[in-house]
C-alpha cells in the first residue's frame, strides 16, 4: 500500500474474511462501535467492490473517508464517491458499492438499527457492469 496517495483517517484492520464471499477483490474491515449503533470502517483494494445487496428495514449510510470510490443504486448510474460525501441508503433499494479500478477506498458503513433489520446479499457486480464507470 502506497502511503502518499493512501492515507487513512481510521484504521484499516484486518481483511474481510467473514464477508470475503460477497467481495469482488480484498477488503479490510476495523469495527469502531458496535453499542448501540454499528459503525465499521471499510477499505477496498482499488478494483474492489461489494456485491449488490439489500439493507432491509435499517438501511444505511456511508462517510467516505478515503480514496475514490462509487456508489451505485439497481437501474441508475454509478456515482463518484469522494473523501467527504456521504451516501444516504434508504432500506429495500439494491445497491452496491466499492473503489475505482486505479485507487483505494474506505468508507464508514453506518448501520440504522431497526428490529428485524437484516442485509440480503445478491449477485456481484459484473466485470461488464464495473467496466462501465
Amino acid at each position: 500500500m502506497d502511503q502518499i496517495e493512501f492515507n487513512p483517517l481510521f484504521p484499516i484492520g484486518g481483511k474481510n474474511d467473514a464477508f470475503a464471499q460477497y467481495f469482488t477483490g480484498q477488503s479490510y474491515l476495523k469495527m469502531l462501535t458496535t453499542e448501540r449503533l454499528s459503525i465499521g470502517n471499510v477499505t477496498f483494494e482499488p478494483g474492489c467492490r461489494n456485491n449488490w445487496h439489500i439493507h432491509h428495514k435499517g438501511g444505511q449510510i456511508l462517510l467516505c473517508t478515503d480514496g475514490r470510490g462509487y456508489y451505485q443504486e439497481w437501474g441508475k448510474p454509478a456515482k463518484e464517491l469522494h473523501p467527504g460525501d456521504v451516501v444516504n441508503i434508504p432500506p429495500e433499494v439494491k445497491h452496491w458499492h466499492g473503489a475505482a479500478p486505479d485507487c483505494w477506498f474506505t468508507h464508514l458503513a453506518v448501520e440504522i438499527p431497526a428490529k428485524g433489520a437484516f442485509n440480503e446479499w445478491l449477485e456481484p457486480v459484473s466485470h461488464e457492469e464495473y467496466a462501465q464507470l
